[in-house]
Parts: C-alpha cells; sequence; structure tokens
C-alpha cells in the first residue's frame, strides 16, 4: 500500500518497537496518529517524525486499559484527523513469574493493556474501515502466542488471545475488504524486558534469537496493504513453532530443558 495521505494509528508509540514503526512509516510518507501515555516522549517522537516527512504527526496521550478514554481519543481522532486507514495494536508489556505466586491482580491488568484493549480498538477502527470497505488491522502478539514458556504463563495466555482474536476478526472482515494480520516477534531488545525479565537470565539464554525494534518495524511496515496472515519472527523461531506443533512432547521435552528461567 501506498501509505502517501493514509492515515495509520500506533499505540505504544512512545518507545521501542513503536516508535521505531511511527519512523519507518513517516519516511513512506503516513498520516501520523501517534498514542501512548508518556506525552513527554510521544511529543519526541512526533518531533523526530517530522524530520522525515512532511506529512501531518498527531499526538494523542492515551491509556489503553481505559475504555472510556480509548471510545473518546477514536472519536476525537475520527473528528480532528479523519478516519483511519491502518491501525497498528501495539502497546503491550509482560512479567515473568511463577504462576502460583502471580499476583492476579497483575494479570488483570495484563490482559486490559494487551488484550481488551485490542478489542476495543479493533471494532472502533473496524467500524470505520467496514464503512468504506478498506483497511488494516495489525496487531502486535508474540512467539509467547504460539509457543509457551516456563514463568510466562499469563504473558502467554494473552498473546495466544490475541491471536486468536484476530484470525476470527480475519475471517469476519475479509468480506469488507478488511485485511487483519498477526506480527509474532521473538524477544526484542528493548526496555520491555526491564519488567518481563529483571534478572537478565531469561534474555541471557535466548540470545541468539534477539531481534532489533527496527527489524520489527520495518516487516510490520512493509506488511500493510497485503493479505499476509502473520508474519512470525526471526525465520528460526518461525520454524521451531511449526515444530512445536507438529511434536508438542518433544517441544515441551526441549523448552523445559532449555528455557527455564531460574
Amino acid at each position: 500500500m501506498d501509505l502517501k495521505g493514509k492515515i495509520v494509528l500506533i499505540t505504544g508509540a512512545s518507545s521501542g518497537i513503536g516508535e521505531e514503526m511511527a519512523y519507518a512509516a513517516a519516511k513512506k510518507g503516513a498520516t501520523l496518529v501517534l498514542c501512548a501515555r508518556r506525552e513527554d516522549r510521544l511529543e519526541e517522537v512526533r518531533n523526530h517524525c517530522l524530520g522525515l516527512t512532511t506529512a501531518d504527526v498527531h499526538v494523542y496521550p492515551l491509556d489503553v486499559s481505559n475504555p472510556d478514554a480509548i471510545e473518546q481519543t477514536m472519536a476525537n481522532i475520527e473528528s480532528e484527523v479523519g478516519t483511519i486507514d491502518v491501525l497498528i495494536n501495539n502497546a503491550g508489556f509482560g512479567h515473568t513469574e511463577e504462576f502460583v505466586s502471580y499476583d492476579l491482580n497483575k494479570a488483570e491488568n495484563m490482559f486490559r493493556v494487551n488484550v481488551l484493549a485490542v478489542l476495543y480498538l479493533s471494532q472502533l477502527a473496524a467500524i470505520q474501515m467496514a464503512e468504506k470497505q478498506s483497511g488494516h488491522i495489525i496487531n502486535v502478539a508474540s512467539i509467547a502466542g504460539k509457543v509457551a514458556t516456563p514463568k510466562a504463563a499469563v504473558y502467554s495466555a494473552t498473546k495466544f488471545a490475541v491471536i486468536g482474536f484476530s484470525n476470527a476478526l480475519r475471517l469476519e472482515l475479509a468480506p469488507l475488504n478488511v485485511k487483519v494480520t498477526t506480527i509474532n516477534p521473538g524477544p526484542v531488545d528493548t526496555a520491555f524486558f526491564d519488567s518481563f525479565d529483571p534478572s537478565g537470565n531469561y534474555l541471557d539464554k535466548i540470545r541468539s534469537f534477539v531481534l532489533t525494534s527496527e527489524e520489527v518495524a520495518e516487516k510490520t511496515i512493509n506488511v500493510i496493504g497485503t493479505n499476509k496472515r502473520e508474519v512470525t519472527l526471526p525465520f528460526s523461531l518461525n520454524v521451531a513453532s511449526k515444530f512445536y506443533n507438529l511434536f508438542p512432547r518433544l517441544g515441551d521435552y526441549l523448552i523445559i530443558n532449555n528455557f527455564d528461567m531460574k
């Protein structure tokens, strides 16, 4: 898709993958709508984008865990900027901890951000896209939504949910010419791991699979307008996820013996 003149909304755009997505989309001439909680960081990203494009870049501070804030923000964007052509649901976070001792209040908040926000935003965007019979919804899930690992039960549950939701939504929206794609990155070297893996042990064990934000952002922006069902990165983990589905018992054995985060 030629992004010139297209309105692209990115959540979680203040840092990491979302920030790099903003830069990649700006270079392609998209009209950007950047959402995240930290307005100061959003303004920094906006200013950098303006150095890459002549298109408009809009900032809308948003806490995606608040459904009322989502509804109001989406209404403001539609009236002030226009109808959305591309929605990238990128906001999310995770923790690693054994489930038997996991604080389920944290689990509820993770589901609000990682899952329910995706549902709310996708529904509101889909209504706009259905009216004009075009659009693309891209949901950033994770390899954790395809292959679970120890101490990531809640995080994996949220990402399995995103993939399942996206697969069903794709079928519903196909007759309306609205595309749905999931992006399933493996570990990405961002501030995400500050909360997901405070000890650093997990990141050390999977260092050979670690991606950069730029790699994920480029693949995501390049998939806009295509009929790609999903993108799983890196290639080695894409192969591993297929192997896991074919040989789940062997896959469990390998994970338990290689990825236990002690």
